[in-house]
């Protein structure tokens, strides 16, 4: 079921100017407060419960009343974020050729060869768990997400980390196998598919 919920029922758009940044620099700074945790509830406070809390309606009111509850909490926040742009640039001075090439290297051809591995052994694991065939994907199906085939259901076989990165979810459908590298092989979830 789909509703419609009103601009009047929501409240209006607050005025504000665009954030205008150079080409880059909000994914930096982005990027620098997702790696520093500044705006964390440890850092900014719980905003939902400190929103629950807010008697005003506007924009304006909110900054103030925020700025009351928490003094110091942009201000550190900042702190934070700005450490780690610091950090960045010092990383970055000492990136060269040899470094970048050495890393594209390695997504390109070690692990490719592992996933691919992997993803093998997990169908391959997959289907004699479940008593059915397997196939690998086409090259038409991938960029569906889909990795493979387990007793024609649509199988997509991520890194157990994959679920930490949200920047990497891609529209996944069927089953979505989950595995975690270990010393000695790796540890696979089965669940979605005995569902």
């Amino acid at each position: 079921m789909k509703v419609k919920i009103t601009r009047d029922e929501i409240g209006p758009d607050p005025k504000v100017d665009a954030l205008i940044l150079p080409k880059y620099v909000s994914y930096i700074i982005n990027r620098a407060n997702r790696w520093s945790q500044g705006t964390r509830p440890k850092v900014v406070g719980q905003l939902t419960d400190l929103f629950k809390d807010f008697p005003g309606n506007t924009l304006n009111e909110w900054e103030e009343w925020y700025l009351q509850q928490k003094p110091d909490a942009i201000s550190q926040a900042t702190e934070k974020i700005l450490k780690m742009i610091e950090n960045i640039k010092d990383a970055t001075d000492k990136i060269d050729r040899q470094m970048v090439e050495t890393w594209t290297k390695n997504p390109v051809i070690v692990e490719t060869f592992k996933g691919l591995r992997f993803q093998k052994a997990v169908l391959k694991k997959g289907a004699e768990i479940v008593n059915a065939d397997y196939r690998i994907a086409t090259k038409e199906e991938e960029p569906k997400g889909i990795d493979g085939y387990i007793n024609n259901k649509p199988v997509s076989i991520k890194p157990a980390t994959y679920r930490l990165e949200p920047e990497l979810v891609e529209s996944l459908s069927g089953v979505v196998l989950y595995y975690l590298e270990l010393e000695d092989g790796i540890e696979v979830d089965y669940s979605e598919l005995l569902k």
